[in-house]
């Protein structure tokens, strides 16, 4: 076997990587009004994909969107005031951007630690390290 007959056999046999990142997708947020309170029904199918805790989202949320918000019985968001769906999508990016997404790979097989009072993002895919929140 020939040089280029391996290299074709080497290529055939690798993974193909391009456009790996497309598994990683947002459910887009179901939000409804209810009053004065943006109900956020599919808050839970969100963290899912996220792999992250109810309580770390919300906070950010709370701070992206500058109001109060406390989960329901039902796992569902309820954030005080009235946000449009466009906005708490754009929230929900920018978390996955900052806690989510590898800074490096861009793949989102990443772990949330703690390394002396500092987030922490760790890639189990590349094994880069970076801060969190960036």
């Amino acid at each position: 076997m020939d040089y280029e007959e391996q290299l074709d056999r080497a290529i055939e046999s690798s993974p193909d990587i391009e456009g790996s990142e497309s598994r990683f997708s947002l459910p887009e947020p179901n939000v409804r009004q209810e009053g004065n309170v943006t109900v956020y029904e599919n808050f839970q199918s969100t963290l899912d994909t996220l792999d992250r805790e109810d309580t770390h989202v919300m906070k950010y949320l709370q701070n992206e969107l500058g109001t109060s918000a406390n989960i329901d019985e039902r796992g569902r968001l309820r954030l005080t005031g009235e946000f449009r769906t466009s906005r708490v999508r754009e929230a929900m990016e920018e978390y996955a951007d900052a806690y989510v997404l590898c800074s490096e790979c861009g793949l989102p097989d990443t772990r949330l630690e703690t390394e002396n009072g500092a987030k922490v993002l760790r890639c189990e895919a590349c094994g880069a390290r970076s801060p969190a929140g960036n």
